[in-house]
């Protein structure tokens, strides 16, 4: 079985609309955490589940009723057990139980609450911990990602899946699916994990990603202020779990960006905010001649040339490989070209590491079936010279991995088979090339186009995420700071040192100007003598 595994036999449910006041019917227990939540059954923290619900808009602090399943406000709160829904009043012999056996998010009730507020349903929140629940969302995924407009691969079910199958060991899932209603509106992709920070071991709730996922988001279909709201209320009620949530790679302009900093701030968390990277792409926009004709002429001469001394070997073509057939030499191929330069050699190359080489198999055999999958080449002669590993999602390619063969490196093959990539996309018409990773300066000859990403972190107002906090956005930046300070005086200092030695090897300023005069005086005298005499 892959990474994964359920849990969790403990109902909790929660509400946006205020903090829950007075009495309680029996067996229900208020926890007035900016809502209110009701907790039955088993009480130890690995047989929890969670319900969030959020009102589509404030609501008056309202309380339960002795006896009622109805707040003052007129709130119906359904009772959920682990096997289905019990709406009945707790004398009635309904409530919040818990059954034996494996009682996982997706086996229990779909929705925790309903509220009779006419035509606009609250919005809940429904966490997935278990394999087998998370395979059963793909169909709801799928069309998430659509509605939400989201035209790149990171976050596609199949991403996921691919790299949960492959780098999930040792983690936890916890994806996060918001309801308004009975109707999905978004998903939060997330994980629970434990690893160092500043030398601290640290429980991140983070999203479903490591270095090979180039940029990532929740994913947020309709109604986006009352889906972060619910989420955050989610989040907020389960704090105990978590010392840190980390949300990485996040494109610039994303309402994660904006939502997440603004409902932790109202809370008194701590918010900091990492610029990780810029990443290149070439908007195509009008025609190829036209694009070329843009680039720096300098640019321009060395393709021309490179590529007339590369054909003068040979035939060059671009070969692209986009189905299941001859799929796995064509991978094969892509992976050692690679790994032949200096990647190889680091180690850091995909063949080099089981779990990148199983990840990026299974993307490419996903990718082939969706008809996402477009694995290039430059060939010379038939022979594969030069690797680009792309998808095209939304109409846009992606850049995953280059590679090219050392041997022909005074060609530039990368560039070459670029200059082709791009030239076969403007004629398919297709919208943009987004090389992602860093603006590295090859990349640049080509755009002046860049996507900033950030890493978002969110601390509980606990003692311990206060000084990772401190830690990170206080005390790093500053020793930063003090050793670029000293850095500069040390070069200082050394330049001033290096004077100083200057000046003992030579006399004063006046004694070379006196010598000087000396030798115009002495050609004056004799104009046969050379300086070289002279100084002889």
């Amino acid at each position: 079985m892959p990474p994964g595994h359920p849990q969790s036999k403990r109902v909790e449910l929660s509400t946006c609309s205020g903090p829950a006041r007075g009495p309680e019917p029996s067996g229900v227990e208020a926890m007035p955490v900016n809502g209110a939540t009701a907790t039955a059954g088993p009480s130890s923290p690995d047989q929890r589940e969670s319900r969030t619900v959020c009102s589509p808009s404030p609501a008056p602090p309202g309380s339960l009723d002795p006896g009622s399943s109805r707040t003052p406000t007129g709130e119906r709160i359904l009772l959920v057990r682990a096997d289905g829904v019990d709406s009945r009043p707790p004398e009635e012999g309904g409530g919040v139980s818990a059954s034996a056996g494996d009682c996982s998010m997706e086996s229990t009730a779909t929705a925790a609450t309903a509220l009779d507020r006419g035509a606009v349903p609250a919005c809940t929140v429904e966490a997935v911990t278990d394999y087998e629940g998370f395979l059963e969302l793909e169909p709801l995924w799928s069309r998430l990602v659509d509605e939400a407009g989201i035209d790149h691969p990171f976050v596609r079910h199949e991403w996921v899946r691919a790299w949960w199958e492959c780098f999930g060991a040792g983690k936890e899932l916890h994806i996060l699916v918001v309801k308004a209603g009975s109707e999905p509106v978004a998903i939060a992709p997330l994980m629970l994990s434990k690893r160092r920070l500043h030398g601290s071991q640290v429980r991140h709730l983070e999203f479903i990603w490591s270095v090979y996922t180039e940029r990532f988001d929740v994913i947020v279909g309709r109604r986006p202020k009352d889906a972060y709201r619910a989420i955050w209320t989610y989040l907020l009620n389960q704090r105990a779990r978590w010392d840190v949530l980390l949300l990485h790679q996040v494109p610039a302009g994303s309402a994660t960006l904006e939502e997440f900093p603004r409902l932790a701030a109202e809370h008194g968390f701590r918010v900091g905010l990492w610029r990780s990277g810029d990443s290149p792409y070439v908007p195509l926009v009008g025609s190829w001649e036209s694009y070329l004709k843009g680039l720096h002429g300098k640019h321009r001469s060395n393709l021309r040339n490179r590529l007339k001394r590369l054909s003068q070997l040979g035939e060059v073509s671009l070969e692209v490989v986009s189905s299941a057939e001859g799929l796995a030499d064509a991978l094969e191929d892509g992976f050692r070209l690679e790994a032949a330069g200096w990647k190889g050699q680091a180690g850091t190359a995909i063949r080099a590491q089981p779990e990148a080489y199983r990840f990026y198999t299974r993307l490419a055999q996903a990718a082939a079936r969706h008809g996402w999958l477009r694995l290039s080449f430059l060939r010379l002669d038939g022979q594969r010279i030069a690797f680009g590993y792309y998808l095209q999602c939304g109409n846009k390619l992606y850049l995953l991995k280059p590679g090219y063969d050392p041997r022909f490196a005074p060609y530039s093959p990368s560039n070459l088979l670029c200059y082709l990539v791009l030239r076969d996309a403007f004629e398919r018409r297709v919208a943009e090339l987004d090389f992602l990773a860093a603006a590295d300066p090859w990349k640049l000859e080509w755009t002046a186009a860049s996507r900033p990403h950030y890493w978002l972190y969110v601390f509980p107002d606990r003692l311990k995420p206060r000084l990772l906090h401190w830690s990170k956005f206080r005390l790093l930046p500053r020793l930063k700071q003090q050793r670029a300070a000293r850095m500069l005086c040390d070069a200082a200092l050394k330049t001033r040192a290096l004077a100083r030695r200057a000046a003992a090897r030579w006399p004063s300023s006046s004694k070379p100007r006196e010598i000087g005069r000396r030798d115009v005086d002495a050609r004056r005298a004799d104009p046969g003598l050379t300086s070289h005499g002279i100084e002889g």
